[in-house]
């Protein structure tokens, strides 16, 4: 989590550092995605090669460049859980200070979600 006034750019690379591994296959676990999506916000040719170093291939949409680059097709995905995330009154208005307190709502909020998604899809 970061202030409301910080420039999402900044925080790319913490954020994709920050990605924990992940199981399920056998073999060892995938440490990094094998590629980034990102809005326009993230257009910055250093961190496109950070991302490379990294060895992620980087899907950013270019500032000035006509739409339909056809990464809203993986963004709808992230602006619905956002959308589910809102219709919980203290995550949509932030009344917290602590950062820890605002967490556990956040996580409180997603694990309602899940149930909710997932308690039908099971007999």
């Amino acid at each position: 989590m970061t202030a409301a006034n910080a420039n999402d750019v900044t925080q790319l690379l913490l954020l994709i550092d920050a990605i924990p591994s992940v199981g399920g296959k056998p073999g060892a676990p995938k440490r990094r995605p094998e590629r980034a999506y990102a809005d326009r916000a993230y257009d910055s040719e250093p961190h496109r090669e950070a991302l490379r170093q990294r060895g992620i291939e980087p899907f950013l949409a270019k500032r000035y460049t006509e739409h339909g680059s056809g990464l809203g097709v993986y963004r709808w995905v992230v602006e619905r859980t956002s959308s589910w995330l809102h219709q919980f009154r203290r995550l949509r208005v932030r009344y917290e200070r602590r950062a820890d307190i605002h967490q556990a709502f956040l996580t409180l909020g997603c694990i309602r979600i899940c149930h909710r998604f997932l308690k039908n899809s099971f007999c």
